[in-house]
């Protein structure tokens, strides 16, 4: 019990750096995925097509590897970024490819006669988007967006490449030094409590997304 007690003020400190983390690319990826998508569906041509392959790598190659290339190869280039701008960099594109493919079904799965009927109806543009398309887009891809950033919660463990301390290096460090599996059940149990919270939290916009 003691050992887990002098664990805690680590744990915190690890807690704060996955959830600074988390916050900053959720808010950060989820809006840049939306413009991605509707520059892939209205955009030009060579810009539909740039995007798509900026998709296609960010999709196909591991995150991992986006983040040691971001830090270790940008600097071969001329180009060196801190650890943590280098995070932020390489998470918010990576989950922007994964938003926008979402976001872009999302758009797909609207019936055509929905787009129509704002033009039938002289509504503008902007107002049909934002009163008729955008509610169901965000009611149908709200399950898929929550999945995403579950994975990010547990993603942002993968920061130790690039030399940052977050929850689950504190756990490992912890458990290597006292030879036991307890750190490494608190630093479970912090995940779920974080994956809870948010679960909760879209549980009640669904809720009033009745409609």
């Amino acid at each position: 019990m003691s050992d887990l007690l002098n664990l805690i003020p680590n744990l915190i400190d690890g807690l704060l750096q996955t959830l600074n983390l988390f916050i900053i690319v959720a808010v950060i990826s989820i809006p840049l995925g939306f413009l991605i998508t509707l520059s892939v569906l209205y955009g030009p041509k060579i810009v539909q097509l740039l995007l798509n392959c900026f998709i296609y790598v960010m999709r196909g190659t591991p995150l991992l590897m986006q983040l040691m290339v971001i830090f270790f190869g940008l600097p071969l280039l001329g180009l060196k970024i801190d650890r943590f701008p280098s995070a932020l960099l390489a998470y918010c594109l990576n989950y922007a490819a994964y938003y926008a493919e979402i976001f872009r079904g999302g758009m797909l799965s609207i019936p055509l006669s929905q787009f129509e009927a704002i033009k039938v109806l002289n509504i503008k543009k902007v107002r049909g988007y934002r009163r008729i398309i955008l509610p169901q887009l965000f009611k149908t891809t709200l399950p898929s967006v929550t999945n995403e950033l579950i994975t990010l919660v547990k993603d942002t463990s993968l920061v130790y490449v690039i030399g940052l301390t977050e929850l689950l290096k504190v756990g490992k460090t912890a458990a290597n030094a006292s030879a036991s599996l307890v750190p490494f059940l608190a630093v479970g149990l912090l995940y779920l409590l974080i994956t809870a919270i948010i679960t909760l939290a879209v549980d009640v916009i669904e809720e009033k997304l009745e409609f």
